[in-house]
């Protein structure tokens, strides 16, 4: 072995003796209490399901909404523009760009825990000090001075403080994925609910239009009574100006029209006009099955509780990375190069340099920083526990909301419909004795404007059960199923 090589080899052995030295420091430090973490530990605790009305309902006793839970209503175009919105929206790409963000730097917290090697060369024109460590004949003297370097360096993560800060970066990463998919099932239920309205605005279209053409009958009908003598022209006049409300009516609700085609094209990444000739149908419910509890399946099944769960867990890998810090922070650091005066002895073996050695780094006062620090990432998990606590009673109470609207519902519908049918025989009647001279035209008119009330209610309650059957599949997570994860850690 060469001179320099024996002597890289020395300082190695020192080294290791130093390294087994810096271990007795380091217990000795710990056994004196230097690491003081007492009083600091959370105090909020994640709901059971009980608490918020959730019961242990099976997965088979009812059907949860499959990932495309919008094709139950059956409408390919419906289905064109969810599809659309989910792959170009903006509000989305946000999203995802979060994800993206966070899965880096998931990936720079985990290659920081592994070691690292740099290297440099320099070339350094430089005047040596005559009043310093060196000696004649550089003392005083300007020479070039050539090195080339490798570095090492690696952090032996003793007390899991590497560790830690992982599993904070994976909790604020795997949120971060979660709150992409409850974006994405927000933005698909948006869709869906600007087509029901549109489709239940142009409902209320035709309708109008049907009440347009009956209008003019009636008026054709009362000018014939008045060249009969049976009636006066102030009955006409009175037929003649529900013509001109009926179109004022219709217009109103053409303006409707073009904003809701508006919002579903700006929803579904096209420009405002796109969908200036779109026809939409109000979607056929189903009949689909709805429990009779709340499950405790919601729980994992909405991906705005699993983005609250993985905020506990990214709280909790905070705490403890600070937790951490109150231990010995140990790193192994190398160098090994070439270093020379003179250009032409560089890679001589007699340049070779080249040191190893331990070194330790462990608070004893910093005048309660560290504390403090701990005390407010303590503080984040509670914070993180009581939002998750939020975020399931507010999932329990839309879906409750939900359940309670649909069976209500389901009863007003049943008595809409005897009302509708109770109003047309009621119009019919009334026409008829007009005909006949038995009626007046004000009693005619009153059970006409009482028919297209029925209509347009019976219209406006087919779009609500659209709309709450949408809203429950939303509020049951819209398909998204979450990974099992972890809460009980936070009673360390």
């Amino acid at each position: 072995m060469n001179p320099a090589g024996a002597a890289i080899a020395r300082t190695a052995s020192r080294a290791g003796a130093g390294l087994r030295r810096l271990a007795a420091i380091t217990a000795a430090l710990l056994a004196a209490g230097c690491a003081d973490l007492s009083g600091i530990s959370p105090t909020a605790q994640p709901a059971a399901p009980a608490s918020v009305g959730l019961a242990p309902v099976a997965q088979a006793d009812f059907d949860w909404p499959a990932q495309r839970w919008w094709q139950r209503f059956g409408d390919a175009r419906l289905h064109e523009l969810v599809e659309r919105a989910l792959a170009g929206n903006p509000t989305l790409m946000v999203a995802e760009a979060r994800l993206a963000r966070a899965t880096s730097f998931v990936e720079f917290v985990e290659a920081s825990s592994g070691p690292r090697v740099d290297g440099s060369t320099s070339v350094i024109r430089q005047r040596f000090t005559e009043n310093g460590l060196v000696s004649a004949p550089l003392a005083g003297r300007t020479r070039s001075v050539h090195t080339a370097m490798l570095d090492f360096a690696w952090e032996l993560d003793f007390f899991g403080r590497n560790r830690a800060a992982l599993q904070a970066a994976l909790g604020a990463g795997r949120a971060a994925q979660a709150e992409v998919q409850a974006a994405r099932v927000l933005l698909a239920a948006q869709v869906v609910r600007n087509w029901i309205e549109l489709a239940r605005l142009q409902t209320q279209r035709r309708l109008a239009a049907e009440a347009l053409e009956e209008n003019l009958q009636l008026v054709a009908l009362v000018a014939s009574r008045v060249r009969a003598g049976l009636d006066s022209r102030m009955e006409l006049r009175r037929a003649e100006g529900e013509v001109p409300r009926t179109r004022a009516t219709i217009e109103a609700l053409d303006g409707e029209i073009a904003l809701a085609r508006n919002a579903l094209a700006v929803l579904s990444a096209q420009a405002p006009d796109a969908l200036a000739g779109l026809e939409a149908a109000l979607p056929e419910a189903g009949a689909a099955q709805t429990p009779a509890q709340l499950p405790a399946d919601l729980l994992g099944r909405r991906a705005d509780i699993a983005a609250a769960r993985w905020r506990i867990e990214a709280a909790i890998g905070a705490r403890d990375e600070t937790a951490a810090r109150f231990r010995p922070n140990v790193n192994l650091s190398a160098f090994v190069g070439l270093s020379s005066l003179w250009l032409s002895r560089w890679v001589d073996g007699g340049s070779l340099t080249g040191g190893v050695g331990p070194a330790l780094r462990l608070p004893i006062f910093d005048s309660g920083r560290l504390r403090a620090e701990l005390r407010g990432r303590t503080a984040g998990i509670d914070e993180a526990v009581q939002a998750y606590n939020a975020a399931i009673a507010e999932a329990a109470r839309e879906v409750a909301d939900h359940l309670a609207s649909l069976r209500a519902l389901s009863r007003r519908e049943r008595e809409q419909r005897e009302a509708l049918a109770a109003s047309q025989d009621a119009h019919a009647l009334a026409l008829q004795r007009y005909r006949n001279g038995l009626a007046t035209y004000l009693e005619v008119r009153s059970a006409q404007l009482g028919v297209i009330a029925e209509r347009r209610a019976v219209a406006d309650l087919a779009a609500r059960g659209a709309q709450l059957h949408a809203g429950l599949a939303r509020a049951l997570g819209g398909g998204y199923e979450a990974p099992e994860i972890r809460t009980d850690e936070t009673s360390r």
